[in-house]
């Protein structure tokens, strides 16, 4: 993807189509698909609405994919099982999200047992990499090639139990009480570590 930060020009060394969104909001909310360079101006206005920082990333094909992940950088956290998306319009946006019958969510995912263990293995390696602590969920493309590729990383993901984060865990064993119980935990576990620091 290219960042672009304000006062930055507009750059899209992609082509078209690109996806166009504010880097640090959820839910899909101020995303917008550009296919020339009017509506790729348009989309950047539209997301500088709500960031200052903008992110313009390529078009990705394949199935979509999210697996949750849970715990603190000690001992290793733990990946969910995954989890597949279905929009039921042309990408996953606030109203495929949100709207009734919008998409659909199938966990555990249809895809191969050896990319399903891939997936976990780059969510909880994506989760250390950037210093998380406690949840995120990670979401990726699965190209027809069979290449994965993470699409991006979501520290606060929705959390009531029909979330797709809660109903990952779910599915692994954890129910919504239990994840509850942990995050907890883990909370205290980091205020614990923290407060034991010099400063």
């Amino acid at each position: 993807n290219v960042t672009l930060r304000l006062g930055d020009g507009i750059r899209n060394p992609f082509g078209f189509p690109v996806f166009v969104k504010p880097a640090r909001l959820g839910s899909s909310v101020g995303i917008s698909k550009a296919h020339d360079e009017a509506e790729l101006e348009a989309a950047v206005t539209l997301a500088r609405r709500h960031d200052e920082k903008v992110l313009v990333e390529e078009l990705l094909t394949g199935t979509e994919l999210e697996c949750g992940v849970l715990g603190n950088l000690r001992p290793a956290p733990i990946a969910s099982v995954v989890g597949e998306i279905v929009p039921h319009a042309e990408w996953y946006d606030y109203a495929a999200k949100y709207d009734e019958g919008g998409s659909e969510i199938v966990v555990p995912a249809r895809i191969p047992d050896e990319i399903a263990a891939r997936v976990q293995e780059l969510a909880v390696d994506s989760f250390v990499a950037t210093d998380c602590e406690g949840m995120a969920r990670v979401d990726f493309f699965v190209r027809e090639d069979g290449k994965v590729t993470v699409n991006e990383l979501n520290t606060i993901p929705g959390f009531t139990p029909t979330s797709v984060y809660a109903r990952l865990f779910a599915a692994s064993g954890i129910p919504y009480g239990e994840l509850l119980d942990r995050l907890i935990r883990l909370a205290l576990e980091r205020h614990e570590r923290r407060s034991s620091l010099e400063y």
